[in-house]
């Protein structure tokens, strides 16, 4: 499976706060502010808590001197955080509202679970000393 993870954990750390942002922004982005309740707070939390975790994650853009998530570690969390994103409209009631409601969360949540499994485990600085 090493060949598969071709993104190397500097990309997959601009990533991270890309899309923590475009998560927290979501509702707006997308006009589904209006219908409240989990659909649209479940991405502010998600995209605020994925910026967090990158912080302390130890890869390229972590905090130095404060890092201590193992990249592993992340790209579990990572996976969780999506699967949870994308099964969320069903999970919570909200798959009945239009398109713009539940489709950003299952596809970006798809879309996520898809950068883990081609994202590298260590960075390379981490690969290198080893």
């Amino acid at each position: 499976m090493g060949g598969l993870r071709f993104i190397p954990t500097s990309v997959h750390g601009v990533l991270d706060y890309l899309v923590g942002i475009a998560l927290i922004l979501a509702p707006w982005l997308f006009s589904f502010a209006y219908v409240g309740g989990i659909a649209v707070y479940l991405p502010i939390i998600l995209g605020a808590g994925l910026i967090l975790y990158s912080l302390l994650t130890k890869y390229e853009l972590g905090i130095p001197g404060i890092k201590f998530i193992p990249m592993p570690y992340h790209l579990v969390i990572d996976f969780i955080a999506a699967a949870l994103l994308a099964v969320s409209p069903f999970l919570f009631g909200f798959s009945s509202k239009p398109l713009n409601v539940w489709l950003p969360h299952l596809v970006v949540g798809v879309v996520v679970i898809l950068v883990v499994l081609v994202s590298q485990t260590q960075p390379k600085a981490a690969v290198q000393a080893v």
